[in-house]
């Protein structure tokens, strides 16, 4: 690692002109991808880096002087209760002063496994967190502070640069590597491997805080966020419920997207169904009829993730298989993700 006044300094005269003193508040609301069809990838490739998508939870960590490190959701959420060793390797690095950006992960025979992380993220406290036998890996793959400057106007391969120089990589960090190519063969080859897909980013491009088309997500499978709105009684030996009824936002309001019962072992239908009866309202949340049997209302402030093969022609899921609950997005912000035009 290198000191960051020298590596701020290196840089070259034009870089310089663009840092600024970094905000004093620290809040960051990171820059999100726009979902790309997988057959359209961008014209200009040279222009492009491409990174691992990983299948876990954004975060931001931040250490600033005079102040306990903290790792936070991408809502602003401290995270620091459910991931303790994470807050104590940003506060052993030498680096004193940044805001870095990335992923926090869980391992299942050697792929990222969302539902294991759901493992650690629901406990409340650090000793369970250490006890759970999950252990977290951060992916870092952004720099947006160092040293005091604010980073977000240089171009990325630079961000990129700095924060593999500005900081020590053991674990449990880890810098994310990225190819300067990729394609549909890369995107092949990344899903024989069980990735979930690639992250192109526009190699010049700013860090925005906001959703960018200058990240594009390049799925292997379909998948989103999805807003759980009410569910269904259980039935024969099943316990907890029997399908969680789903949605999304649109400018008519929440939108019936179809209902998931399948992927939930039996501690998770019994957890959720006591969230869920904490959640029950009178009325249907949805915009649309529901026409299921049995059914029963929650309020739409969950966020589910959920895998699926694909959209049908009326707007349902096919086959959607539960991940796992989400609490690092807001359900407000839900909405269906539809691929992007060429970039």
């Amino acid at each position: 690692m290198s000191d960051p006044r020298s590596l701020l300094d290196a840089l070259p005269s034009a870089q310089r002109e663009l840092l600024r003193p970094a905000a004093d508040d620290q809040a960051v609301h990171p820059m999100l991808a726009v979902l790309s069809d997988r057959r359209d990838f961008p014209a200009d490739r040279q222009e492009w880096i491409f990174e691992r998508k990983l299948d876990g939870i954004r975060a931001l960590g931040v250490r600033a002087p005079d102040r306990t490190p903290q790792v936070l959701s991408r809502t602003g959420r401290p995270m620091d209760r459910t991931s303790p060793e994470l807050v104590e390797a940003l506060d052993a690095q030498h680096c004193p002063d940044f805001t870095v950006d990335g992923e926090i992960v869980a391992f299942a025979r050697g792929r990222t496994d969302f539902a294991r992380l759901q493992q650690r993220m629901q406990l409340s406290s650090p000793e369970q967190a250490r006890a759970s036998g999950v252990a977290v890996t951060y992916y870092l793959f952004d720099l947006l502070r160092l040293d005091g400057r604010d980073l977000t106007r240089l171009p990325l391969r630079t961000r990129k640069s700095l924060l593999r120089r500005a900081l020590d990589f053991t674990a449990p960090l880890r810098f994310t590597p990225h190819r300067n190519h990729g394609g549909r063969r890369e995107l092949e080859q990344a899903c024989a491997h069980g990735w979930e897909g690639l992250i192109a980013k526009r190699a010049n491009g700013r860090y925005t805080q906001r959703r960018s088309s200058d990240w594009l997500k390049l799925k292997c499978a379909q998948g989103q966020e999805l807003v759980i709105g009410g569910f269904t009684e259980p039935a024969g030996s099943r316990i907890g419920f029997g399908a969680l009824l789903l949605g999304y936002h649109d400018d008519r309001g929440l939108r019936y997207a179809g209902k998931v019962g399948t992927g939930f072992d039996q501690a998770t239908l019994r957890r959720l169904r006591r969230t869920l009866d904490e959640h029950r309202r009178e009325r249907s949340p949805f915009a649309d009829p529901v026409r299921e049997r049995g059914a029963h209302w929650a309020r739409p402030d969950l966020v589910a993730e959920i895998a699926f093969t694909e959209w049908t022609r009326d707007g349902m899921l096919r086959h959607p298989r539960f991940l796992g609950l989400r609490d690092d997005k807001p359900a407000a912000e839900v909405i269906r993700e539809r691929p992007a035009g060429r970039g």
